[in-house]
């Protein structure tokens, strides 16, 4: 297989698993490394052997570079893919897509006027954990699958993250932040969405950073903190998603359940690769614990970029791809559109459900 080039942009605080876990691909070579900060980048070169550290414009401008990955903050990311797409260059972004529809249509536009593709985080639905939950549906473990739950309940990101103010501007929060994961999950298991509804609000109007190195600085509110919704799957199931940063006492809800006619599936935290997987059948007294169909468990994000490489070569579509990603963009403000208007919000948007990782596929194992 060809060998693609890649290289990222933006060197902040995700970028070091990505530039950890691209090389342990024998398709990728991680060829250069861009930030408005040319020291972080630097840094970051320097520390994990990259070849090339230089300016966004440089690194756009680089014939050889195959594949960009774009690590900026949520409100750049529509700008800098753009810019990657109109640079002759695949891009794929770490999660939301965009913050605004427009902003995410206009990308897929750009990619498909130059013959291009759109990756777009999170991958973590292609590590052991999930796979294994899909693969159970897929082979009717728990029969037809009839409803979901989801939980992501904590504290706030002023408590650990060292520049958290962003978490809580528009295109922040907790759908934002952390919905693309469990939305992305549900979709990879149950298919896309129908319709939703949601209700939201903004619990606190200011946080108290205590984290350092900031401890004692204010941020105001600008997004709403605590939302739950309903989602009617075009498969028929239903679920319930719940997203909070304002739960100071934590939770003790798992991260999913998938109810279906013949058991009920835990599934891991879709922030994670892997499990554990627990599988109740109908009758059964207790829960128990699945063997994993892969080893791929450890942080393993990158492994979208792979496969997205792979498809390239291949001519043939991507798991993390756009479609998947504006669907989940549409329904993370499509649950506070419903709560702002006070009605269900229907889809415009669709997507195929992605195809399992083949068991014996060691494309994706480093």
């Amino acid at each position: 297989m060809k060998q693609m080039n890649i290289g990222i942009i933006g060197c902040g605080y995700i970028s070091s698993i990505y530039m950890e876990n691209i090389p342990s691909f024998s398709h990728l070579s991680l060829a250069a490394c861009a930030d408005i900060d040319l020291d972080r980048a630097r840094s970051q070169a320097e520390i994990y052997n990259i070849p090339k550290a230089c300016t966004v414009d440089e690194l756009l401008g680089d014939s050889e570079i195959d594949i960009v990955i774009n690590l900026t903050l949520p409100k750049v990311h529509a700008a800098v893919c753009l810019q990657v797409l109109e640079a002759g260059k695949h891009v794929y972004v770490e999660k939301p897509l965009a913050i605004s529809l427009e902003e995410a249509r206009l990308v897929l536009a750009k990619a498909e006027e130059k013959g291009l593709v759109v990756g777009d985080a999170p991958d973590t639905f292609l590590g052991a954990g999930i796979q294994t939950a899909l693969q159970l549906i897929e082979n009717g473990e728990i029969g037809v699958p009839i409803g979901a739950s989801a939980f992501m309940i904590s504290r706030g990101h002023e408590h650990w993250h060292p520049n958290p103010a962003f978490y809580y501007e528009q295109g922040g929060g907790p759908m934002f932040d952390m919905g693309p994961y469990y939305l992305t999950a549900l979709i990879a298991l149950l298919g896309p969405i129908h319709r939703l509804s949601g209700s939201a609000r903004i619990s606190y109007s200011e946080r108290t950073i205590t984290s350092e190195p900031l401890a004692g600085e204010k941020i105001q509110v600008a997004t709403e903190t605590h939302i739950s919704g309903t989602i009617d799957f075009a498969s028929g199931a239903i679920g319930t998603i719940t997203t909070s940063f304002d739960a100071f006492g934590g939770s003790s809800l798992p991260p999913i359940e998938i109810y279906g006619s013949e058991g009920t599936l835990l599934v891991p935290d879709p922030n994670t690769f892997g499990g554990p997987v627990k599988l109740r059948k109908k009758g059964a007294e207790e829960f128990t614990e699945v063997p994993l169909v892969s080893q791929f468990q450890k942080n393993g994000r990158g492994i979208g970029v792979a496969d997205m490489a792979n498809a390239i070569a291949g001519g043939t579509a991507h798991r993390a791809n756009g479609q998947i990603a504006f669907h989940v963009l549409e329904a993370m403000h499509g649950f506070l559109t419903s709560s702002k208007d006070g009605v269900f919000y229907s889809m415009e948007s669709t997507c195929d459900k992605p195809v399992p990782i083949p068991i014996a596929d060691q494309i994706y194992h480093s």
